[in-house]
């Protein structure tokens, strides 16, 4: 049997439901009721055990499932937040495992040994081999996360996925693995295919300020920029674009304005890496203190203030998915899972559904994906895969 993929979203007055839902939902769009691969993404309304539990009595306990919490979710048909979006698999050419670590904050390696612990090295038959990674979206080890991915599962390994979401309240997310519902924690599921799958990652962002470096740091605290306090330096940047746009001076703003919220989504900072920018999305949380990052930030760093507007992030969506079909070549693809970062959100605001609905017209085929906190995608001979304000696809061959 070819691969097949079914996808659904489902919203219920419980988890449980939710869950049941949606899993009958994408059961009925495969050609058979056999499933070898579930992934999950659970609004932070539901319990994610209950969720856990209604997958399973509608698919059983023996298909690898790995999943995690988000605010939006969608699939090729619409995009929407409070729902449980679930897609399942069932093929003959693609197997599927799947393994969880926790301490994720405390030891990066420790964990992914953990999760790694029971995958296999190779499969027989299967040569082309793949892996989503969710992990903990606060845990701020982003970047040494998708490396450290990448040196233990191997760099023939293709890595996509993304991390967990609590819908902007930024206080607790979580991973899913089979039965297990975990924080601080990282859940891998493995692809071994008889074609290779593939990855493609791209942003909509521009830069808009000449390169600033980070001359004080410690961890994922930025303090100052050229010798600056950092957060004065990112609004001197943008204070013209933002009154231009918004109508607002940006220093009138007060850190827990949502519309600041915005517009630091909207202007981000990129690290130059030879022509295409690294994407690193900024948040404060007291006037005057450092500016806040999801991965640690070397001094010594250079960056500049990038700019997003909605139009270049619905072209740079539809854009991945061209890239993805353009690498697959003559190699049927049967659908893809897709991690689409939650600062793209939060800049398209009501344009959300556009931008998803311009990549499921060009890919035309089952998709089903989530709003991250940062996305990893990352190839063979890459250094470097962590990504912000990007939209990563992983193609499955059918």
């Amino acid at each position: 049997m070819d691969t097949a993929i079914g996808t659904a979203l489902a919203a219920a007055e419980n988890g449980r439901v939710a869950g049941e839902r949606a899993a009958r939902r994408a059961l009925a769009e495969l050609p058979t009721d056999r499933v070898d691969f579930c992934q999950v993404f659970s609004s932070i309304e539901y319990e994610y055990d209950a969720v856990i539990a209604g997958i399973s009595a509608v698919i059983g306990t023996d298909p690898p499932l790995i999943g995690c919490s988000t605010g939006e979710a969608f699939t090729e048909d619409d995009v929407t937040r409070g729902v449980v979006a679930v897609g399942l698999v069932a093929s003959d050419t693609v197997r599927f495992f799947a393994g969880l670590g926790t301490g994720l904050s405390d030891d990066v390696s420790g964990t992914v040994r953990e999760a790694v612990a029971d995958l296999p090295s190779e499969v027989t038959g299967y040569p082309h081999m793949a892996a989503i990674n969710l992990h903990d979206g606060l845990s701020g080890v982003g970047e040494e996360l998708a490396l450290v991915t990448q040196k233990q599962l191997g760099p023939q390994v293709r890595i996509a996925g993304g991390a967990a979401t609590d819908d902007h309240h930024l206080e607790g997310t979580h991973v899913f693995h089979n039965d297990t519902v975990a924080e601080d924690a990282v859940a891998l599921g493995l692809i071994a295919a008889t074609e290779r799958p593939v990855i493609a990652v791209e942003h909509g962002h521009e830069p808009l300020s000449e390169p600033f470096e980070v001359t004080r740091s410690d961890g994922s605290l930025v303090y100052e920029l050229d010798g600056k306090p950092a957060f004065q330096v990112w609004k001197d940047a943008v204070r013209a674009q933002v009154r231009e746009e918004f109508g607002v001076t940006v220093d009138t703003l007060d850190p827990t304005d949502q519309l600041l919220q915005r517009i630091m989504c909207e202007f981000e900072f990129g690290f130059d890496q030879g022509g295409r920018y690294k994407m690193r999305w900024p948040w404060i949380e007291t006037d005057g203190g450092p500016l806040h990052f999801a991965v640690g930030i070397p001094e010594g760093t250079v960056m500049r203030v990038m700019h997003g507007h909605p139009d270049t992030q619905i072209e740079s969506g539809r854009q991945t998915v061209r890239s993805a079909i353009e690498r697959a070549g003559d190699v049927e693809m049967a659908g893809a899972f897709v991690y689409d970062c939650a600062c793209r959100s939060i800049v398209l605001e009501d344009e959300l559904p556009v931008a998803i609905d311009a990549m499921a017209i060009e890919l035309d085929m089952p998709m089903v994906g989530f709003e991250t906190y940062g996305e990893i995608g990352m190839g063979r001979k890459q250094f470097s895969g962590f990504h912000n304000a990007t939209t990563v696809v992983l193609l499955l061959p059918k």
